[in-house]
């Protein structure tokens, strides 16, 4: 009988011990809409959307959930697997903690993704999906840099960054290090943010540069996250297309947010994702870039008070 109770408080302290290994935060009253954010990257977090926009959608009638993912961000995990059932395991237990049985899911890029995927495995737990700034086919994403890349530098004939691209241009298309020189030249040639920012953006950005929070925690990288992602579920190849179908034909609601400025995502991109996604469910921002959400928040939290019911 010893044995037996101590067998069960070692287990009982393992599964406490599991849990806090995810960071997770809300806010608002849990009687509101209720809003689960998933952040970028792999290997990113959800510290940008927490300290800039999560309290201002609170204070609009949301329920607003933020958590890194496991292994990633403020929750390390050395046994973290990376693998797409961890991610909605890891979910279904922020709806559980949170005691929610159904909500509304924002998938900000690599988000929208896990955001997609989960909704078509278990569309019973989902109000509604937000996919913001979020690739249909990473492949197209990794073609579109590369053009556009290639074209900035032949124009400013920059022969040492002529010779990268074509050198990533002869790479294994599936490859972890072509995915990653790819998003290193979108970072280097600023297609994460808009060229010319609003007042009200610079602002945001300005008071985010300077959080004691941010500079600690939001520039951090977990580089296992993109390995195990890649390695496990080959995630450098996906492409959602039937997915984001398989998730209307369950009649769950799709929403779009896209900034026109955003240099991971053409214009035929955009147009393959209006073809999807139901015309009035679709918003492309302009004098917006990759995150939404700041660079134009007051549309941004417009259209969700706009599309989200319940």
């Amino acid at each position: 009988m010893k044995k037996t109770i101590t067998l069960l408080v070692f287990i009982l302290a393992s599964l406490t011990l599991s849990s806090q290994t995810i960071y997770s935060k809300a806010f608002g009253d849990p009687n509101n809409k209720p809003i689960i954010y998933l952040h970028g990257g792999p290997g990113y977090n959800a510290i940008g959307f927490e300290l800039t926009t999560a309290k201002k959608l609170a204070d609009n009638g949301f329920y607003v959930i933020v958590y890194d993912r496991r292994g990633e961000g403020r929750s390390p995990d050395q046994n973290a697997k990376f693998t797409f059932q961890e991610t909605y395991d890891d979910l279904d237990a922020i709806y559980k903690k949170f005691n929610l049985k159904s909500a509304n899911i924002i998938g900000h890029s690599f988000g929208g993704i896990i955001g997609t995927l989960y909704a078509e495995h278990y569309p019973e737990k989902i109000k509604s999906l937000i996919v913001v700034a979020a690739p249909l086919s990473m492949q197209d994403t990794f073609s579109t840099i590369i053009k556009t890349s290639k074209s900035m530098y032949e124009k400013n004939k920059d022969s040492t960054n002529l010779k990268y691209i074509g050198m990533l241009e002869n790479m294994d298309k599936k490859s972890l290090e072509y995915s990653s020189y790819s998003f290193g030249h979108a970072m280097q040639n600023g297609f994460y943010t808009p060229k010319a920012p609003s007042e009200e953006a610079l602002a945001i950005y300005t008071t985010l540069k300077t959080n004691s929070t941010f500079i600690t925690d939001g520039a951090t990288m977990t580089y296992e996250a993109p390995k195990g992602f890649w390695k496990n579920e080959n995630y450098t190849s996906i492409d959602l297309t039937q997915n984001l179908k398989s998730v209307l034909e369950k009649k769950i609601q799709i929403f779009g947010l896209y900034g026109t400025e955003d240099g991971l995502y053409s214009e035929a991109q955009i147009m393959k994702l209006k073809k999807i996604i139901p015309l009035n469910n679709f918003m492309y921002l302009k004098n917006c870039s990759h995150n939404v959400f700041i660079d134009q928040q007051d549309q941004f939290i417009t259209a969700l008070k706009t599309w989200i019911k319940s």
